[in-house]
């Protein structure tokens, strides 16, 4: 099973509503048989303790280097950017649809 890492706008728009865009990525991960790496969900983390911004994106980073592959979802974020250049940078296949992700994921 491939991890599958969700990079997507987290403080651009409506917080609570960019959460379940990636809620409802996780299932179709799921779908096509991946294993979702969701880093919105520590949106959870951050209302119980707030932290500084770049305390998440440290974890999210760190997650990254764990990942497989990165699913680059729509919507303007410097921090999503930064997670695709890293994935990058680490040789992790990056995609921006299910479409191209779900082909992948037939093929292994």
């Amino acid at each position: 099973m491939k991890t599958i890492y969700i990079a997507s706008p987290y403080t651009k728009g409506d917080v609570g509503e960019n959460v379940s865009v990636q809620i409802q990525a996780i299932h179709k991960i799921i779908d096509i048989g991946g294993c979702p790496i969701a880093p919105l969900l520590m949106h959870y983390a951050h209302i119980y303790k707030q932290r500084p911004h770049q305390d998440w994106m440290e974890i999210d980073l760190c997650m990254i280097s764990k990942s497989d592959i990165l699913l680059r979802l729509p919507g303007e974020s410097e921090g999503a950017d930064i997670e695709v250049n890293r994935a990058r940078q680490l040789g992790i296949p990056v995609y921006f649809s299910f479409d191209d992700l779900k082909e992948k994921m037939i093929k292994f």
